[in-house]
C-alpha cells in the first residue's frame, strides 16, 4: 500500500484526509526533553497536518515576524540555486522586510 501523499499547509486552515490522518497522526505521543516523539518515528506528516489544519497565517500570527523572517533567509539561502546577483537582492529584500518587522514589534 502507498503512503498518502503529505498535507500540504495552505494559507488558510485546510482539511486532511483520513487516510493521511491514519498514516502521519502517531498512535502514541510521547514528551522527551520537551519534544514530541515516540520510537525514532519521522513526525513531519504529523506536523504539516497541523500546520494545515491551523492554517499558515494563524500560524503566523502566534511567533514574532522576526522569527519567520530569520528562518526563511536561512533556508533560502542553502538553496544551490541562487547565484549571486540573486542572494544579494535576497539579503537586500529581507533585510527591509526585518525592519519593518522590529517596528511592528516595537509598537506592540
Amino acid at each position: 500500500m502507498t503512503k498518502p501523499p503529505l498535507p500540504q499547509p495552505q494559507l488558510d486552515r485546510t482539511p486532511i484526509t483520513s487516510d493521511q490522518y491514519f498514516e502521519y497522526t502517531p498512535e502514541k505521543l510521547e514528551l522527551w526533553d520537551g519534544f514530541y516523539e515516540y520510537g525514532g518515528q519521522d513526525f513531519t506528516g504529523f506536523y504539516l497536518g497541523i500546520l494545515a489544519n491551523m492554517g499558515l497565517r494563524e500560524a503566523v500570527r502566534h511567533v514574532p515576524i522576526s522569527k519567520w523572517l530569520e528562518a526563511i533567509q536561512e533556508v533560502a539561502l542553502q538553496n544551490p540555486k541562487l547565484d549571486e546577483a540573486m542572494r544579494d537582492r535576497l539579503n537586500r529584500g529581507l533585510a527591509d522586510l526585518q525592519a519593518v518587522a522590529d517596528y511592528l514589534e516595537q509598537q506592540s
